[in-house]
């Protein structure tokens, strides 16, 4: 793993954007294959709630960590990988005809979030909340991004702070059998964050 630009395809280029003790997260440069077999394991639990299609592989990997455009994070405790974060410009999800469908799509000020997990033995100690505020921190630091949305379990937006909208809810998502929502959560309803540089580094949090 470095913390600076690498040719070595093997170690991840990452920025340490919050830590505490044991813990870090880190905005991701670029994952190196060193990292591709924790990711994988760890998105393993995504596919009982989520479906298969939430199981990542080596292109998905380079497809959502590795791509321009993307807003990716993981968390680290003991330098191990225990979760992460990823966010899309809705209008890389273009083949998903709920994107398209999308009242914002083509506008490009949303950002999807694509996966959010956290190892189960690491919940409970607060480390998916804070991975989850560095993320939307982030994002409402990125120029022209006004919401971000995703699909969660029925119910579960009801429990988020901020400004959210259920759009639409789904029946069977991705084969579950379970009913989903998407929901929309327009991070900066003031207007306030339209400037051009990503927050400052936290040292602890």
């Amino acid at each position: 793993m470095s913390n600076t630009n690498s040719h070595n395809n093997s170690e991840s280029d990452v920025k340490v954007i919050a830590s505490s003790g044991q813990f870090k997260i880190e905005f991701i440069n670029r994952i190196g294959h060193e990292d591709y077999p924790s990711l994988i394991k760890i998105s393993e639990s995504l596919v009982i709630e989520y479906g298969p299609k939430f199981l990542l592989t080596d292109n998905t990997i380079d497809t959502y960590f590795n791509r321009q455009g993307t807003l990716p994070f993981v968390a680290r405790f003991r330098n191990k990988i225990i979760g992460y974060i990823i966010g899309l410009p809705i209008e890389l999800l273009d083949q998903e005809p709920w994107a398209r469908l999308d009242k914002n799509y083509g506008q490009s000020n949303t950002i999807y979030t694509y996966a959010f997990v956290i190892q189960n033995k690491y919940k409970g100690n607060g480390y998916a909340k804070m991975l989850k505020k560095v993320y939307l921190n982030w994002a409402k630091k990125r120029k022209g991004i006004q919401y971000i949305t995703g699909h969660v379990k029925l119910g579960v937006s009801s429990k988020f702070s901020g400004n959210i909208n259920i759009i639409n809810e789904i029946d069977n998502w991705q084969g579950t059998g379970k009913t989903f929502e998407y929901y929309r959560r327009n991070i900066d309803p003031e207007g306030i964050y339209n400037i051009d540089n990503n927050p400052k580094i936290i040292n602890s949090i």
